[in-house]
């Protein structure tokens, strides 16, 4: 930010935004007392456009790096298939479907705890120290001896790598506005192509060593290593709230956690909401992301563990196929930038685009099913296509960022969101029967099944949304647009530093569609 901003964010007391007792009604009378002799401090669009910017580029790269690690840790079993691990523990049958499905059971049983841990605990520094466990777990897988364990290593890697999706998703919705929710929620997201990208390149290059560890083995201590140096550093570098920010000033805090309040007055409070927490499981759309989770996340799922072998059951070798998962993230890497770039530009597009990606992966399903044998390249094509239904999952994450207000019910639905993710993901590699390998019909007659559905809930939900908000502005007698820009003005928006609503308790809310 340029000097003459920073000396007008200054000018202005900074108050602690989520203090109590008396040193907070101390720090907001102060506040109110410099308000009333300057009248009012506005953050004008220049100015907020500066601070957004700095947001930016401390915030989304640690977002980026995290969320790709935590992907290539999760898709390191598909390359390690590639690499030996089935032949070198003798994994049969089922077996190795099991171990990708354990993990989900360990994300599920961390789910609820997760949740209370987000109310209680600085969001920064308990994500960091996870983090640091699941690359430790994730360095312990080569040492395996067998089934029995890596399916324990898989349950607890599961159980710690659960809070980063949804901690980025309360982060991401603790910094930013509704409007600006789904381009962040593609971008942090990216990170997982690029990751995977690069994965296949490490996996790739493992191939060519024959030293005294197993490829499959020191892929997953580099992994795990790499992981763990990570881990210690985002313990310094990821700021708990925008009220601790290091790389902000004073004031700056104030209007950065201001920002978001104007639209969701939502403040973590460190205290455990029981009226919103009941809000949360009488409120429809809870159910409908939980639902919509399951549906979605058994294509998805079963396309993040088998992905490597369906194209090696296309006929190609293992570094042909290495190589040729590199165009199939490079897809989803394109989609979800297009995705990022486009909808804050198109108003109400976000459950159009992911029922549209929808529409197009399950064509790209058809494809790689329908196409004979020999028509290798179609095939491909049809699976690379089949890619974008992850495009999906980020814009489904924004959706619930902005239409969910209230810190508890907030924290509280995305355990229905990740209940669903682990149910749908457990599933996903059951389907994948070994007896039909390599077109495996069965899993792409469910995939297209599980797209065909999750295209009906998508346009369901904003057909209710729309009449939620179309309600609402009768009520009030005037129309309000939920990603409209409002300003922050010191003076009459400080009363929000310890308002914590529900979407519901706001009739000001307005829902993202």
């Amino acid at each position: 930010m340029s000097s003459s901003a920073d000396e007008k964010f200054d000018s202005v007391p900074h108050s602690p935004i989520c203090g109590h007792g008396e040193d907070t009604k101390k720090n907001l009378s102060a506040t109110a007392s410099v308000n009333h002799l300057h009248q009012t401090e506005l953050l004008s669009k220049e100015e907020e456009e500066k601070l957004v910017w700095k947001i930016d580029t401390h915030l989304l790269p640690l977002q980026v790096a995290t969320a790709g690690l935590q992907f290539l840790d999760k898709t390191s079993l598909a390359f390690s298939a590639i690499l030996g691990l089935r032949a070198s523990l003798d994994l049969v049958h089922q077996e190795f479907n099991w171990t990708s499905s354990i993990f989900y059971l360990g994300y599920l049983i961390a789910c609820y705890p997760i949740a209370w841990c987000f109310v209680k605990f600085p969001l920064g520094k308990f994500i960091s120290i996870f983090v640091i466990g699941w690359g430790a777990i994730l360095a312990l897988h080569a040492v395996a001896k067998g089934f029995p364990q890596l399916m324990v290593l898989r349950t607890f890697l599961g159980a710690l790598e659960s809070p980063i999706t949804p901690g980025f998703s309360l982060i991401t919705s603790m910094w930013y506005t509704p409007r600006e929710h789904a381009s962040r929620h593609c971008f942090w997201f990216a990170g997982s192509a690029v990751a995977s990208i690069l994965g296949a390149l490490v996996a790739y290059g493992l191939l060519s060593y024959h030293g005294s560890m197993a490829q499959w083995r020191l892929q997953f201590l580099v992994l795990g290593v790499l992981t763990v140096a990570w881990g210690m550093a985002i313990w310094f570098l990821l700021p708990d709230s925008p009220e601790t920010a290091y790389f902000l000033t004073p004031s700056e805090r104030t209007f950065a956690a201001l920002r978001p309040r104007k639209f969701q007055r939502t403040s973590q409070l460190k205290k455990w909401s029981r009226k919103q927490f009941v809000e949360t499981l009488k409120d429809l759309k809870s159910w409908w992301f939980f639902i919509f989770l399951i549906v979605t996340s058994i294509p998805a799922g079963g396309f993040t563990t088998f992905g490597t072998i369906l194209i090696q059951g296309f006929g190609f070798s293992p570094s042909e196929t290495l190589l040729m998962t590199i165009p199939t993230n490079t897809v989803i890497l394109i989609g979800v930038l297009i995705a990022g770039v486009l909808i804050p530009r198109l108003p109400n597009s976000r459950l159009l685009s992911m029922a549209a990606l929808n529409i197009i992966a399950g064509v790209g399903c058809l494809m790689t099913m329908l196409l004979p044998e020999e028509q290798k390249i179609g095939r491909l094509v049809g699976l690379w296509l089949s890619a974008l239904m992850a495009t999906a999952w980020p814009l489904m994450l924004s959706v619930f960022a902005s239409n969910t207000a209230g810190f508890t019910k907030k924290s509280t639905t995305s355990v229905f969101l990740f209940i669903g993710y682990c149910v749908g993901n457990i599933l996903a590699p059951q389907f994948f029967f070994a007896a039909e390998a390599p077109r495996y019909e069965t899993a792409y007659k469910v995939m297209l099944s599980c797209l065909a559905i999750s295209v009906v809930m998508v346009l369901g939900l904003r057909v209710y949304l729309d009449m939620e908000n179309k309600r609402r502005d009768r009520i009030q007698g005037t129309h309000v647009h939920a990603e409209d820009v409002r300003e922050v003005d010191l003076q009459r928006d400080e009363v929000l530093v310890e308002v914590d609503e529900t979407d519901q308790e706001n009739l000001g809310f307005r829902y993202a569609l």
